[in-house]
């Protein structure tokens, strides 16, 4: 039976009948300014084919160095993930035919990484913890870049030729490979998503990487199988590679889930390959049969030295680790009294880093929560962006708050500046200044306008007098509507009242 032709089962009813094991490999690459073996820079979107030098090419004659920078990298990934760090450890030729590798062999570690046995805890968005467990976290050098051109799709499928840029070939890389993750039910989609995050903050609280999915600087290798219960031995698991994106992840989670049920289900057999994810529907597709280890025909590679940190570098290292995401967000919620469940949304849309930043910038913690995840929250939604892709700076909203706090706007016009902030106007100060948006508190224009509203609705001014001082509303209102929404409400119901002689 073909695995790639059978009904898919109901999710719901696939993790009923069928428990799943997950097992992820996350790939991120590191920040250095070379490469993992050689002296070329490590820089993004460089021209195809410049950012190289003989050794990215793995040309006859060159041989590797290793980047120091790198290993240092590597250890506090692994100290940030509770790991021990070998006290020695080498590289190995990983031969497989890679076109975007010339050299045909992939430098990276094998029988002996870095780090390995570490485990990190992730945190789902009702709050539940699940601890993930790691098996080794090693180092290794990226591969160059495909281009398939010709087909419809950019893919390789119905491509007429294809280019190589060799630029991110010998990027440095660690792969970080998690034991199976077992007992998650219908959260695995859930789950596996809240791990890459987790690791994605990690990396960028250490400052290894900046981390960006959209960019390949995390890819996750999403590994799945099902079995009929827990205590049965694990499945064949599928492993769809260079998932990039959190939503991308849990899709592939449920497709993979919903495909090997409906195989099961027909008494087929579920291919261990490795398989691509599709954007556009969510599903995925086979690639190749999966190799395991003794295909690769692993060896140590002979022109590196082994790699031996002393404990009194690995112990410098471990005693200068920043404070990690789960220790800054327990300390941030403290600090800022949000409860548990304004923290846990401020964390889920992506909100935290923007919020330090703007109550570093001068805002109250709830100001700027209020801004991020109302105003802001809703225009990211609207543009189905991520937050941090908005136009807009923590700085700009701490000043947009500032100007409020000193009463020289209400919500209302801040409301006006912001949009015109995202629209690319200037600064909040700049554009309140320039469009003549600051509030009406002069007494003598508002004393006119309160006159006015009182000498044209003589039934509303009876029912104040008479002591329905709710009804002054009915004043505020066309007030309000005269200075286009710009008059001091307070100073304006205190006017009127004065005016009135009635007390509020």
């Amino acid at each position: 039976m073909s695995a790639e032709y059978t009904a898919l089962v109901d999710f719901d009813e696939a993790t009923d009948r069928y428990d799943p094991v997950l097992g992820i490999e996350v790939h991120v690459e590191l920040g250095t300014a070379t490469k993992m073996f050689d002296g070329a820079p490590n820089i993004f979107a460089a021209e195809p084919n410049t950012a190289i030098t003989p050794v990215s090419l793995g040309l006859p004659g060159t041989l590797p160095v290793v980047n120091e920078k790198a290993v240092e990298f590597a250890i506090k990934i692994g100290l940030a993930l509770n790991c021990q760090i070998a006290e020695s450890c080498r590289f190995s030729r990983k031969q497989y035919f890679y076109p975007d590798l010339t050299k045909n062999f992939q430098t990276s570690q094998y029988d002996e990484p870095i780090a390995f046995d570490g485990w990190v805890d992730v945190e789902l968005e009702d709050g539940e913890i699940v601890r993930v467990e790691i098996e080794r976290a090693h180092m290794e050098e990226d591969a160059g870049k495909n281009t398939h051109v010709g087909g419809a799709t950019g893919r390789i499928q119905g491509a007429t030729h294809s280019l190589i840029d060799y630029n991110r070939a010998g990027v440095p890389l660690v792969e970080i490979v998690t034991r199976p993750i077992p007992a998650t039910g219908k959260r695995a989609p859930e789950v596996a998503a809240a791990y890459v995050r987790t690791l994605r903050d990690i990396f960028r609280a250490l400052e290894v990487s900046e981390a960006r999915m959209e960019r390949g600087n995390v890819r996750a290798d999403v590994n799945v199988s099902l079995r009929p219960s827990a205590d049965a031995p694990l499945g064949t698991r599928t492993e769809t590679k260079n998932v990039n994106s959190f939503r991308a992840i849990e899709r592939t989670v449920r497709y993979e889930i919903s495909r090997q049920a409906g195989i099961l289900d027909a008494s087929g057999t579920v291919i261990q390959e490795t398989r691509h994810f599709h954007e556009e529907d969510g599903s995925t597709s086979s690639g190749r049969v999966k190799s395991d280890a003794e295909d690769y025909r692993y060896f140590p590679e002979p022109d590196l030295v082994p790699v031996a940190p002393s404990r009194e570098w690995v112990e410098e290292l471990r005693q200068g680790l920043p404070e990690l995401p789960g220790a800054r967000r327990r300390r941030l919620l403290g600090e800022w009294g949000f409860s548990d469940m304004e923290m846990r949304d401020a964390i889920n849309a992506g909100a935290l880093d923007l919020i330090e930043q703007t109550v570093t910038a001068g805002a109250s913690a709830q100001s700027a929560r209020k801004w991020w995840m109302g105003e802001l929250a809703r225009t990211a939604r609207e543009q189905d962006a991520d937050l941090e892709s908005l136009p807009v700076t923590p700085q700009q909203i701490a000043q947009l708050q500032g100007l409020i706090d000193a009463k020289k706007i209400n919500d209302k016009i801040a409301r006006q500046v912001l949009s015109k902030v995202l629209e690319g106007a200037g600064d909040p100060a700049e554009i309140v200044e320039t469009e003549g948006m600051a509030v009406v508190s002069d007494d003598s224009v508002l004393t006119s306008a309160v006159e006015q509203a009182i000498a044209e609705n003589p039934d509303v001014v009876e029912k104040i007098r008479g002591g329905k001082v709710q009804a002054i509303g009915a004043l505020i209102g066309p007030i309000m509507k005269a200075t286009r929404g710009q008059a001091d409400a307070g100073r304006v119901r205190e006017i009127i009242l004065e005016t009135l002689g009635v007390q509020g």
